[in-house]
């Protein structure tokens, strides 16, 4: 309640800057996963905004945030929607590349009855975002409070955009998915705020975190090999912060989940929201989780995601 209040408050709305994927969400469900070789009927389809980048945009400009999304897309209808969707929230677009000779980046999701996904992602012209881009976009990142990476990009240019944000003295955020191993030695160390979830810190500390308590000495972990601060998200069972020296399990808000595709990234744009307009850890992710909850509860990825006047109504 706390960030809510803070972040209405705000005279001038903090600036994040999100350098990630856009991509369209092909979205089925179905009574279940299907196994592998297996033809399952599915009940419905959708096609639906997404990506990680976008996703983080568009939440941390819903929950109060002025926002810049740096990234690329394809030449083609699909690429034309999302930009025109990130317009719509006021999202300034004018980083994001039309690449002529790719196709705009798709995930191709199923959803079960349980509210479980499987994605399989073709990053199409997200794999055309590179360390130029990120050089070129400098002034972009001087004028931000605060940097969000993930990694449905390049690596390199994630590197360089972190580096960036640390030498301009910006708070970085990395939210480390997908990851596939451990992160280069000299990356921790750029991060003020990384936010994997349970399966992506096992994967970064070689810890298996099967509980909270696992979580705990995860992110402890984690803070030795460099990060500053280290938020492991675990679904329905809350997150665990190691903020400064202080750690805490933060239990999750029950609610009825109906599609948890958007979860992270809606927590991911709502911390970084509410740290750029001057709230403190504790609180944006008070505010994080609070968005989460509500997001949860609603299927797609972006219309999935609230809106700060609705957090505000449910406080």
């Amino acid at each position: 309640m706390t960030a809510v209040k803070h972040q209405s408050e705000a005279a001038v709305p903090g600036r994040v800057v999100v350098i990630g994927s856009l991509n369209m969400d092909l979205v089925g469900r179905a009574e279940r996963l299907p196994h592998p070789g297996e033809t399952l009927a599915g009940t419905s389809f959708a096609t639906i905004a997404g990506g990680k980048g976008g996703n983080q945009a568009v939440a941390a400009a819903r929950l109060g945030a002025q926002v810049t999304m740096l990234g690329a897309v394809g030449a083609d209808a699909y690429g034309a929607q999302l930009v025109n969707g990130l317009k719509a929230e006021n999202i300034d677009c004018q980083g994001v590349a039309r690449i002529a000779d790719a196709a705009t980046g798709v995930a191709m999701i199923i959803v079960d009855e349980a509210s479980q996904n499987a994605i399989l992602i073709i990053p199409g012209a997200n794999a055309r975002v590179d360390v130029a881009a990120i050089n070129g976009a400098e002034p972009v990142l001087a004028a931000a409070d605060v940097v969000v990476c993930q990694l449905e990009i390049p690596y390199p240019a994630v590197l360089a955009a972190l580096q960036a944000g640390r030498r301009l003295g910006k708070t970085t955020i990395l939210n480390p998915a997908p990851v596939t191993a451990a992160l280069p030695g000299d990356w921790l160390s750029q991060i003020d705020y990384l936010i994997p979830n349970e399966i992506e810190a096992a994967m970064l500390s070689g810890i298996a975190v099967d509980s909270p308590q696992d979580a705990c000495i995860a992110a402890q972990r984690l803070r030795m090999l460099g990060a500053r601060n280290v938020i492991i998200t675990l679904g329905a069972r809350g997150l665990v912060a190691l903020i400064d020296n202080d750690v805490a399990h933060y239990p999750g808000t029950p609610v009825h989940a109906v599609d948890t595709t958007a979860a992270g990234d809606t927590f991911t744009g709502g911390f970084a929201a509410a740290l750029a307009n001057g709230a403190t850890p504790h609180a944006a992710i008070v505010l994080g989780q609070s968005a989460a909850a509500i997001s949860v509860t609603r299927a797609g990825a972006q219309p999935s995601i609230p809106y700060l006047h609705e957090l505000e109504h449910q406080a």
